[in-house]
């Protein structure tokens, strides 16, 4: 049972940036590319440019813009002048170059807008329904500008801010100041306050502060490092938090068992099904090309989506996935749905195209010469991933394969590892996944939850997130094991009972 469902909590106190708005990647570009030019300019052609991985992980990302400045120009043994708040942006002062820093973020807020996370704002509309005081802090002095462009400011009774911090003389992250300063304000007991962060330094202030639970937003695969620096749960999406209470695949009821009760749930509603491949339609092999559909498998699919839709949503290739399956009346959703087809023009490929097949194109280059010497490797090249099968390569090899591909990983901020079954993955470092898809695709068709049952099946961990994704009183099956804890809440053994539950859930929807 995860701790966040045993409190009794009457408070929340978010981070905005990573955590409510997608503005943590513009405020790492632009502090990028204020300091590139900075140095640059300083030190010419031979400059170090500034790491995202390393440098602003560790001196800027979620503290206080100055405090940031001072930070990363001492880690480089550069002194320039504090300047005062009246420098203008040009000035190559602390005051100066913060000026500089915002007035290029605030640039690219006014032509793109502000994006928000919605999973996020699912969960601010709920605690506000259930009278949850709600608290926004940033280190930004910016925080009230970019709230107001969410149209969610008034949905927090309290903002502590980078201009608070100025005016109350607060100390920024890693110290627990703001957060103290957020309860404070909303009159309530730091044991009955849940603070939630997506920044390292955001989750040591909360645990100095001895808040009631910090939970840690991995939304870009930071999962080990949140957790090493003390958060109490660590999740990828906050609307997981209503679905912790995560168990193991054997304690899991028998999908085959459950059909009757799976009809009780979805009462009047039609049904909407949701299929991994590798795994759950067909079983795991030594050599993936080989892994073709049963016929048993394809004549279901094909009735079942004459009746009621359906999706494939696979890490395969969306070309590889649709030749494996031929069935014009399915949904097929490839490279764990940045890749989208089916019937009547539904047509979607993730806006990151253009700038991830430049880093998959390099990164192919490199692992192939680095692992041209390990026997049993597969380097399987995706439209929007890597896949490095080590199935077949001797166990003394193994590490190596990893490391290789984990060292592509750290060259390249676009990219980042996943992993399956005897496989590894470089893919793009976006905050989409198999769950983000099975959302765009219920929202873009309409299958409102009042009309639609939701049932996913799936055998790997990259399935987690379509389990995840569902909400209470929708179906999660897991076939077989993967190893770890899964959110979903039925089970199947294997490919072959899968077959016979698609057989009986046609039979039953006929």
């Amino acid at each position: 049972m995860s701790k966040i469902k045993n409190l009794n909590f009457g408070a929340v106190i978010l981070d905005m940036d990573g955590v409510i708005t997608k503005t943590a990647r513009v405020h790492a570009k632009a502090w990028k590319k204020m300091f590139d030019e900075f140095l640059e300019k300083r030190e010419g052609e031979n400059f170090q440019p500034l790491d995202i991985k390393i440098d602003y992980n560790q001196y800027i990302d979620g503290i206080p813009r100055l405090d940031g400045i001072r930070g990363f120009l001492k880690s480089r043994n550069i002194d320039i002048p504090e300047g005062n708040p009246d420098d203008e942006p040009e000035k190559n002062t602390v005051h100066g170059l913060g000026k500089r820093k915002n007035k290029i973020f605030r640039d690219v807020i006014e032509k793109d807008g502000v994006r928000v996370y919605e999973d996020a704002v699912e969960m601010i509309k709920k605690w506000e329904k259930e009278n949850i005081k709600l608290a926004i802090i940033s280190s930004s002095r910016n925080c009230k500008y970019i709230m107001e462009k969410t149209g969610l400011e008034d949905k927090f009774e309290v903002r502590v801010d980078g201009n608070t911090l100025k005016e109350e003389n607060l100390r920024g992250k890693p110290e627990p100041d703001m957060f103290v300063k957020a309860a404070e304000y909303l009159n309530v007991k730091l044991e009955d306050t849940i603070i939630i962060e997506d920044a390292i330094q955001g989750v040591q202030a909360g645990k100095k502060g001895r808040f009631a639970c910090v939970v840690g937003v991995a939304r870009n695969g930071k999962e080990k490092s949140l957790k090493e620096a003390g958060a109490d749960i660590v999740v990828k999406k906050l609307t997981e938090l209503l679905y912790l209470d995560k168990k193991t695949p054997e304690t899991l009821p028998n999908a085959l068992e459950e059909i009757e009760e799976l009809f009780e749930i979805k009462g009047n509603r039609k049904i909407t099904i949701f299929l991994d491949y590798d795994g759950t339609l067909t079983p795991i092999i030594s050599d993936p090309d080989a892994a073709e559909l049963p016929d048993d498998n394809r004549k279901i699919i094909a009735e079942l989506s004459n009746i009621t839709p359906v999706a494939i949503i696979s890490g395969r290739d969306l070309k590889d996935l649709k030749s494996k399956i031929e069935i014009d009346t399915v949904i097929y959703a490839g490279s764990h749905g940045f890749d989208i087809t089916g019937p009547d023009g539904l047509e979607m490929v993730h806006e990151s195209e253009k700038e991830v097949t430049p880093a998959l194109d390099e990164a192919e280059k490199r692992l192939k010469e680095q692992l041209k010497d390990i026997r049993g490797v597969n380097i399987e090249r995706k439209k929007f991933a890597i896949a490095v099968h080590y199935r077949n390569v001797e166990k003394k090899d193994v590490q190596k394969v990893k490391d290789a591909v984990q060292k592509e990983a750290d060259r390249q901020d676009i990219l980042k590892t996943g992993s399956g079954k005897k496989v590894l993955e470089l893919k793009p470092n976006i905050d989409w996944n198999k769950g983000y898809a099975l959302d765009w695709l219920t929202e873009k068709l309409g299958w409102d939850k009042e009309k639609y049952l939701r049932i996913y099946l799936g055998d790997d961990i990259t399935d987690e997130d379509g389990f995840e994704a569902l909400r209470k009183d929708e179906v999660g099956i897991l076939v077989g094991t993967h190893g770890e804890e899964t959110s979903a809440s039925l089970a199947l053994r294997n490919t072959k009972e899968v077959t016979r539950f698609l057989q009986h859930l046609k039979d039953r929807i006929k």
